[in-house]
């Protein structure tokens, strides 16, 4: 099965120290989730995010209520963590988040592994699409939240 690549950059004006608590706390996930997606943790109670921690959710695709189901396979708090679907609507899901000072704030990088059943047509016409419209959406709330100006003398 083909595996595709997403990548995406985002400068934002705090340091690593200052956006990675917000990562941590899995609550957070659903404001920085289009609302289309009916985005719902399913896990109950706190989530101590580490490695092993297991999260899962709830949301729609198309209209198709999907359960998935996600393991921390890495954490280098603050600096990098890894999040893999154990179970899910994708043949495999590899979400690495890497946090890197740059001047008075963060480099965001995102770097998703993914295969999806149907191929690079699937791909190409529904899932990177959809992939992008996701991560264009999460951009613009990181930015509202951290602001992509550094802070006024």
């Amino acid at each position: 099965m083909k595996e595709h690549l997403f990548s995406s950059e985002l400068w934002l004006a705090r340091s690593p120290a200052e956006i990675f608590p917000f990562f941590a706390d899995a609550k957070n996930l659903g404001s920085i989730t289009p609302p289309w997606l009916h985005f719902e943790i399913l896990t109950p109670g706190e989530i101590a995010m580490r490695v092993g921690a297991v999260i899962e959710y709830r949301i729609m695709l198309h209209g198709i209520p999907l359960r998935w189901k996600t393991k921390i396979t890495a954490w280098e708090q603050p600096f990098r963590f890894v999040d893999e679907q154990i179970k899910g609507p994708y043949h495999q899901w590899i979400h690495e988040h890497r946090f890197e000072k740059s001047g008075q704030g963060t480099l965001c990088h995102d770097k998703v592994r993914y295969s999806v059943l149907g191929g690079s047509i699937v791909n190409r016409l529904f899932v990177e699409p959809e992939v992008k419209k996701i991560f264009s959406f999460r951009e613009k709330k990181l930015t509202e939240l951290f602001g992509s100006k550094p802070p006024s003398p």
